[in-house]
């Protein structure tokens, strides 16, 4: 038996799901999910084989609520937009389903998981013209705990860099995220944030001093009280953003 779970906020869009699903005699149906706040809890109470997966829903969308998820299962995307399409392939899913989607390419999506299992591949619709990552974020979701946080990047002060984790830094306190540095530096505005070290990424109205540390080596003082180092590389990217 193939355990799934389809996670849409459209009422329309998982009936369909539902219907192309009845052909399958080894599927069985354990819940229908209107938010990812909703899909990620009846995932890990249900811990499905594939789930079928929106990606703009209310809360927070599918790429955020798989990032929540330790081992998230089989996916298959399900969405009215392309420019998602790059990134549903950087998270390995098995398809990617442009809505209006016919029987015949939802079979050819099923017919995928089932020889791969495991295995998550896609094979762009021949409909998808525009293979782009979607537009920059301006947000991060992560687990606090037992608590799901969203922080705008506009409450962030600095990050800093913590083995393969990130410390994020707000006046509320201090927050983990499992990604790289390089990855916050590709989505974060460069006009708000610079990276000053290896291991440090400020957003730039944060700054109050410069300050000299030793012979050729300088430190950032911040609103917050925050002492942050600049390396060689990140005193020229630091000086150019502010005009100095």
């Amino acid at each position: 038996m193939i355990k799934v779970i389809i996670i849409d906020d459209e009422p329309l869009a998982t009936e369909i799901v539902i219907e192309y699903l009845a052909v399958f005699d080894q599927v069985h149906i354990l819940a229908v999910c209107h938010d990812g706040f909703a899909g990620l809890k009846a995932i890990k109470e249900y811990e499905p084989d594939l789930i079928f997966l929106d990606v703009q829903m209310p809360k927070i969308t599918g790429f955020e609520m798989l990032e929540l998820l330790e081992n998230p299962p089989a996916v298959i995307f399900t969405t009215a937009y392309d420019e998602y399409a790059m990134k549903a392939f950087d998270t390995h899913a098995i398809d990617y389903l442009l809505k209006p989607f016919s029987q015949s390419r939802f079979e050819k999506a099923m017919e995928k998981f089932l020889k791969n299992g495991e295995r998550q591949i896609v094979e762009f619709d021949q409909n998808i013209s525009k293979l782009e990552l979607n537009g920059p974020s301006e947000r991060i979701v992560l687990k606090d705990k037992h608590d799901i946080k969203i922080i705008p990047f506009s409450e962030i002060q600095f990050l800093e860099a913590n083995d393969d984790y990130v410390n994020i830094y707000t006046m509320e306190g201090k927050f983990l995220k499992n990604k790289t540095m390089k990855f916050f530096e590709n989505v974060l505005d460069t006009k708000m944030f610079v990276r000053v070290h290896r291991s440090y990424i400020v957003k730039i109205t944060e700054i109050t001093k410069i300050e000299t540390y030793e012979k050729d080596s300088y430190i950032l003082k911040l609103k917050s009280g925050a002492t942050i180092p600049i390396s060689k590389s990140g005193y020229p990217k630091l000086k150019s953003v502010l005009g100095v």
